[in-house]
């Protein structure tokens, strides 16, 4: 089932790549937003005008002005909606340049279309444009909290690596689904290639140490498919 969406919510995307504008619009319509995009930053300008977005997720480097300068004049006009990066860049000092240059949230390429779409519903709800209860995902009394980055089980806290936070989060959103170590590796690695399965598997006994340390147990293994949240039996 596709993350809950405001269907009156809407979405500028702005890239000069046409096929990455292509795969997040296609994707971002799935979830129920209403999008337009944008191949340059003057064009960006624009649409921002004419198409009214609640929010903007728009890379940085453009043939003509980058996001960084987009943003700038978004700013200096005083539109203040929300801004998140989108691009190849993810060092320290570009993360920083694009919080300090307007920016709301920051991320890097290659991305994840589930954490694209969770990273914009994020924003969203911290700028009042989205349901404040769709911060929260759970299953039997398994909880996480994106916001408060916060995840328990019977109400106790678990503490999660950020890979495995990622990791869980991903089985957590798509409970009772069986879902392949090479959907796992593109979702939580991002890896578009053959990864390594075995560092599905070992995070996968990481989870479950923490997890399943109680009953009944929620990660299942599904043999020669994958893996699930469900309670079995």
């Amino acid at each position: 089932m596709p993350e809950t969406s405001d269907p009156k919510r809407r979405v500028l995307v702005v890239d000069d790549e046409e096929y990455i504008t292509d795969l997040l619009s296609t994707s971002l319509r799935f979830q129920g937003f209403e999008v337009e995009t944008a191949g340059a930053g003057f064009d960006a300008l624009t649409s921002v005008a004419s198409f009214d977005p609640d929010l903007v997720l728009m890379d940085v480097m453009m043939p003509d002005i980058d996001g960084f300068e987009v943003c700038r004049r978004m700013r200096a006009d005083g539109d203040l909606r929300p801004v998140i990066f989108l691009t190849a860049r993810d060092t320290k000092d570009d993360m920083l340049s694009g919080f300090t240059k307007g920016g709301d949230d920051y991320i890097t390429k290659p991305f994840s279309l589930e954490e694209v779409v969770a990273r914009i519903n994020a924003v969203l709800r911290r700028t009042g444009g989205a349901d404040a209860t769709a911060t929260t995902h759970s299953y039997a009394d398994l909880v996480m909290d994106d916001d408060a980055h916060r995840a328990t089980r019977s109400g106790e806290p678990i503490e999660l690596s950020p890979t495995e936070w990622k990791l869980l989060r991903y089985l957590l959103m798509n409970a009772e689904r069986v879902l392949s170590k090479t959907q796992i590796l593109d979702h939580v690695w991002q890896y578009d290639f053959g990864g390594d399965a075995s560092s599905v598997e070992t995070y996968i006994s990481y989870l479950r140490k923490k997890v399943d340390h109680v009953e009944p147990k929620l990660i299942q293994t599904v043999r020669g498919v994958g893996y699930t949240i469900r309670i079995d039996g």
